[in-house]
């Protein structure tokens, strides 16, 4: 099974938002200073995002590639936000691994992201220890 990881959606207010960046081309990049020592097996995983302390999406990982210009790496991103039960996810700089045992469960079909809690419930019950 392929590896996974988490991001903060750090430059996106909210899931629509980042919908609308990650939908609007073939495919999305990100940026980030160093490739992941396990890259090879994040391929065909995902990038699952953090909003507002709580995971809540993901996208797939197409690939990763080195930018010429400045040796960063590109991470390339399926044009797909897939919404997920929202669960508590404290946040962090750079990007982190995330097995799949550990993955939130995709938002099954005819649910809609209204039907689970908001983010900043989650991430409250969550620092309760009731989620």
């Amino acid at each position: 099974m392929p590896l996974s990881m988490t991001k903060i959606a750090y430059r996106s207010a909210g899931v629509e938002e980042l919908r609308r960046w990650v939908e609007s081309g073939t495919e999305a990049h990100m940026t980030t200073r160093y490739l992941p020592k396990r890259h090879e097996e994040m391929i065909g995983g995902s990038l699952y995002w953090i909003i507002e302390h709580a995971l809540v999406a993901r996208s797939e990982i197409l690939g990763f590639e080195q930018r010429s210009e400045d040796g960063r790496w590109t991470i390339r991103l399926a044009p797909q936000l897939i919404l997920v039960q929202p669960r508590a996810k404290r946040a962090h700089q750079g990007w982190r691994y995330l097995e799949e045992a550990d993955a939130p469960a995709d938002l099954g079909d005819g649910e809609l992201a209204g039907d689970v809690l908001p983010p900043r419930l989650v991430r409250e019950l969550g620092r309760l220890g009731l989620v």
